[in-house]
């Protein structure tokens, strides 16, 4: 039911909003992705990559009247839930049917987005949102790979860097000396 882990949003009041993008972009690396104003439910969010395969998105209220309002009440800002990433939305919610586990929101944004929600109380204390979605239409083209390629090579000065897309979106690096280069080009010629 559940591919991976997407993402870990962080909720931010709107007038700290810049100290946590450089935090999180200028001194942690984060590379923007995708963002979005959500006018209906008066909020922006944003994705950050950090690294090869982790990803953040930071939200703030946009006015008074946001769903963030309650969360941001009590809190200066902090995980406001984690967004699990499913291959097949129908299938998610059959499944939490069965075991009787209640869910809410559910929105229907066609291929772009299809989501869910499961309430804090019915898993141990974190909001969860359940997704179906293509992980790639959220990134900055620096993490992901041109087109369709599936992999790159990069020559170092003792071997290479093997870039391989991530079926979660983006793609992963691993550094490989010049031996094991061989030793690589020996089992691909193999199979």
């Amino acid at each position: 039911m559940i591919s991976r882990i997407d993402h870990v949003s962080i909720a931010v009041r709107e007038n700290d909003y810049e100290r946590a993008v450089h935090f999180f972009r200028d001194v942690l690396g984060a590379i923007p992705g995708v963002g979005l104003d959500d006018e209906r439910l008066k909020f922006f969010w944003h994705i950050y990559s950090l690294g090869d395969l982790s990803r953040l998105e930071i939200m703030k209220p946009t006015s008074g009247g946001s769903f963030l309002d309650g969360f941001l009440r009590d809190t200066p800002g902090g995980v406001h839930h984690l967004t699990l990433e499913t291959p097949n939305i129908e299938k998610a919610k059959i499944l939490l049917d069965e075991h009787k586990i209640p869910w809410f929101g559910f929105h229907d944004l066609g291929e772009l987005w299809k989501e869910l929600f499961i309430h804090p109380k019915h898993a141990f204390g974190v909001l969860i949102q359940i997704a179906q979605f293509t992980p790639d239409d959220w990134l900055s083209q620096s993490v992901k790979l041109p087109g369709d390629k599936k992999f790159k090579v990069t020559r170092t000065k003792g071997g290479c860097v093997l870039a391989i897309r991530h079926p979660g979106g983006g793609k992963a690096h691993i550094a490989i000396s010049k031996e094991e280069a061989q030793g690589l080009m020996e089992e691909l010629r193999k199979v």
